[in-house]
C-alpha cells in the first residue's frame, strides 16, 4: 500500500466542502513542516558531531530520519495534489509513487535492524564493537534499500510489459492502483506484505524478550534498551498498518460510507505521520547524549561545542 493511496482516494467519494478541504490541508502541511523541522535539526546535530557519525546505532537512526523526511514530504505533496491539481502525468506520478513505496517499506525494516543492534549491545556487549561496525551498518542500510526495491520494482516492470506506450503519457489521479493497474501486482503486494509482517514482528518479539530476560538481573542500560524496543514495537505497529491498509480501506468504506473521507484522513495521520514523529522522541529526547546537543538547535541557541 503506497503512501498516496491514503490521501488521494479522499476526494473521490464525497468531496469535502471548501472549509473542510482547507482545514485538512493546513493540518497536513503544519504537521509535515513540524516533523521535518525537528528532523532537519536532528540531521544537523548528527553531521556536526563526530561522536554520532561513528556510532552504528546513530547511523541507523539518521538513515531512518532522512528516509522519513522523504516519506513525509512526499505524502504532503501527494495530499495537496489530490485537492488541487487532481491529475498528474502517469510517468511523473509513477516516480513519486515508487519513491513513496521505497521509503514506506524501509521504515519497518530499519526499525527491525535497530532492534537487533540493541539486542547485540545488551546481550553481547563484549562483541558489540566487532559485530556492529560502521562498514557493516552501511552495508545493512544498502540491504534495506535493496529489499525494498526488490519488493517494489516488479510493479514497474509488470506495468512496462503490459501497458501501451500511450498509457505513460496519459493523466491519472495519482494513486498506486491507477499507475500500476495490473491485478498481478495486487497479489504480489499481499504476499510481500505478509512476508515482511512476519519477519519484522518476529525480530521485534525475539529481541524484546531476549533483552527482557537480560534486564531482570542486568544494568539500567538493559532496562532502557527494553523500553526502547517497546517503543520500536509501537512504532512498527503503526507502520505495519500500511501492510493491512487495503483491508482497512474496505472496512472504513463499509463502516463509514458518508464519513469515509474523514475516516481516511484520520488513518492517514495515524499511519503516515504519527510513526514518523516518534523517531525523534526515541533518540532525540530519550537519549541523553543526543539530547544534550539537539536542544541547542531546536531552541535556536546554536553554540560551538
Amino acid at each position: 500500500m503506497n503512501t498516496s493511496s491514503v490521501n488521494a482516494t479522499m476526494v473521490t467519494w464525497y468531496p469535502d466542502s471548501f472549509i473542510k478541504a482547507v482545514t485538512k490541508n493546513v493540518i497536513v502541511i503544519f504537521l509535515g513542516i513540524s516533523v521535518n523541522y525537528i528532523n532537519v535539526n536532528i540531521i544537523h546535530t548528527f553531521c556536526k558531531h563526530q561522536i554520532f557519525n561513528m556510532n552504528p546505532r546513530y547511523i541507523l537512526f539518521i538513515h531512518m530520519v532522512v528516509n522519513d523526511m522523504l516519506q513525509v514530504s512526499l505524502t504532503v505533496v501527494l495530499f495537496i495534489i489530490s485537492y488541487t491539481i487532481y491529475k498528474l502525468n502517469v510517468s511523473v506520478c509513477g516516480i513519486m509513487i515508487l519513491i513513496a513505496l521505497f521509503t514506506t517499506e524501509n521504515t519497518p525494516l530499519n526499525l527491525a535492524c535497530m532492534a537487533v543492534e540493541c539486542y547485540i549491545a545488551i546481550c553481547f556487549p563484549f562483541r558489540h564493537v566487532q559485530i556492529c561496525t560502521v562498514k557493516r551498518t552501511l552495508t545493512l542500510i544498502g540491504l534495506i534499500w535493496a529489499t525494498s526495491m526488490l519488493s517494489v520494482l516488479p510493479d514497474l516492470f509488470i506495468t512496462l510489459a503490459t501497458q501501451p506506450l500511450d498509457f505513460f503519457r496519459s493523466q491519472v489521479f495519482c494513486i498506486r492502483q491507477n499507475v500500476f493497474p495490473n491485478p498481478l501486482i495486487l497479489k504480489k503486494r499481499d504476499i510481500t506484505y505478509i512476508v515482511f509482517l512476519v519477519i519484522v514482528w518476529f525480530t521485534i518479539f525475539y529481541t524484546y524478550f531476549k533483552i527482557l530476560f537480560t534486564a531482570r538481573t542486568a544494568s539500567k542500560d538493559a532496562k532502557k534498551a527494553r523500553n526502547t524496543i517497546l517503543l520500536h514495537g509501537f512504532q512498527v505497529l503503526l507502520c505495519m498498518t500500511t501492510y493491512v491498509f487495503p483491508q482497512l480501506v474496505d472496512i472504513l468504506q463499509r463502516s463509514f460510507p458518508k464519513n469515509y473521507n474523514d475516516a481516511l484522513f484520520a488513518s492517514y495521520i495515524t499511519v503516515q505521520v504519527l510513526p514518523r514523529s516518534i523517531s525523534p522522541l526515541i533518540y532525540g529526547v530519550r537519549d541523553n547524549t543526543f539530547r544534550k546537543y539537539l536542544k541547542r538547535y531546536l531552541l535556536c541557541k546554536v553554540r560551538e561545542s
